[in-house]
């Protein structure tokens, strides 16, 4: 590499580093403790178990419902989920209209074998408003593009370092410091070994946080392209009006649709997730992997039948496999602690990069100075 092309690379590291580190540091901070985030959820909020009597069965899903609708008489049901730690717990989400925003949203959580009312789940707890700072910095989608544009700043920034760092390596031993030499040169070698180790992680976890980024714009391209073409034959006919059909026949038509499946997510016609006549079964494999896999199953929310089910497109699965890599959430407890560290470490990285940046610009300032004195010396000389 000659000297011109190597400048380029550490112009280009340069600069991406130098606007993308705080937001970037930012990320790594709130990022911390969502790692731990079911931990810490479970310590930091009274966590309500769901009694299950001997011998008894669950409740049909329509009697839950109904109960679901007496907590919020003004609101409908829009969503029903359940929950991943407790299968006797139910959600319901429930809003003033099928296609308000997230914010309008009302929960109750219901015993999936009593009915009995377990709580009114909260998004305004300590753990969702480091969630919100993470994603978006509560600036909306607008924020979420401009964290995406700050992780492909890193992952330049990482791949212009490496470019740099094999370049020094050539001349010294590999995961060498200089620890007797200047202060600035230690906290450089620092900065590259622990660049260097963190590598994988670093760019795994940028490359899955810019796509989670784009969720907005995956679930747009869904919507536009094959949820469209499921409801298709429904085009030109009128919302439905009058009572749904059974929530529990839908679920046994799922079921039937994908027998090696379980529910995952019920959306109500009218939503974002459906259509304005089907019930959309969201079904999960059973596996840790195929668990964050989702298969839309359409049911007609008049007649009961299966209108369609198919397997979601490359893009949405990506989206869906990217947000639980980007926390750790595959292997328990010791990727946990493995991500935990390598983020960690990341911040170190960022810290010292910045240290090098502002030691850098002092060393220029002083040098500047003692010429400037020499010079003034000269004159008067």
């Amino acid at each position: 590499m000659n000297i011109r092309t190597a400048k380029r690379w550490f112009l280009w590291h340069k600069w991406t580093s130098l606007i993308c580190t705080i937001f970037m540091l930012m990320l790594c901070i709130t990022g911390l403790p969502l790692i731990f985030h079911e931990e810490l959820d479970r310590l930091l909020e009274k966590q309500v178990v769901a009694e299950v009597p001997e011998g008894a069965r669950k409740m049909s899903l329509d009697s839950l419902a109904i109960l679901a609708g007496k907590q919020y008489p003004a609101e409908k049901i829009r969503y029903i989920f359940w929950d991943n730690d407790d299968k006797s717990k139910v959600i319901f989400d429930l809003a003033a209209k099928p296609d308000a925003p997230p914010e309008g949203s009302r929960y109750a959580t219901l015993n999936a074998y009593t009915g009995a009312v377990l709580g009114k789940p909260t998004t305004d707890g300590i753990m969702d408003i480091i969630l919100k700072i993470h994603m978006n910095m509560f600036l909306g989608i607008g924020g979420k593009l401009f964290l995406g544009l700050m992780g492909i700043l890193f992952v330049i920034a990482i791949v212009s370092g490496v470019v740099l760092y094999g370049r020094i390596m050539k001349k010294y031993d590999f995961g060498m410091v200089r620890k007797y030499k200047s202060n600035r040169l230690k906290w450089l070698d620092t900065h590259n070994l622990i660049g260097i180790v963190t590598l994988t992680w670093a760019s795994v976890v940028g490359l899955t946080g810019v796509i989670n980024t784009l969720s907005d714009v995956i679930v747009a391209l869904w919507q536009q392209g094959q949820l469209k073409e499921m409801v298709a034959p429904y085009a030109n006919q009128q919302p439905l009006t009058g009572t749904l059909s059974s929530l529990d026949s839908a679920m046994a038509t799922a079921r039937k649709a994908a027998p090696h499946m379980e529910p995952g997510i019920v959306t109500y016609p009218g939503t974002m997730f459906s259509s304005k006549h089907h019930y959309a079964v969201f079904m999960r494999g059973n596996t840790a992997l195929t668990s964050r896999l989702l298969m839309p199953a359409l049911i007609d929310a008049k007649t009961g039948t299966l209108t369609d089910a198919r397997t979601m497109p490359w893009y949405v699965n990506t989206l869906f496999l990217s947000e639980p890599l980007h926390f750790g959430d595959y292997g328990g407890m010791p990727l946990k602690i493995i991500w935990a560290l390598f983020d960690l470490g990341t911040i170190i990285v960022l810290i010292t990069g910045l240290y090098l940046w502002f030691a850098r610009r002092r060393a220029a300032s002083q040098q500047w100075s003692r010429l400037t004195e020499k010079a003034v010396y000269e004159d008067e000389e």
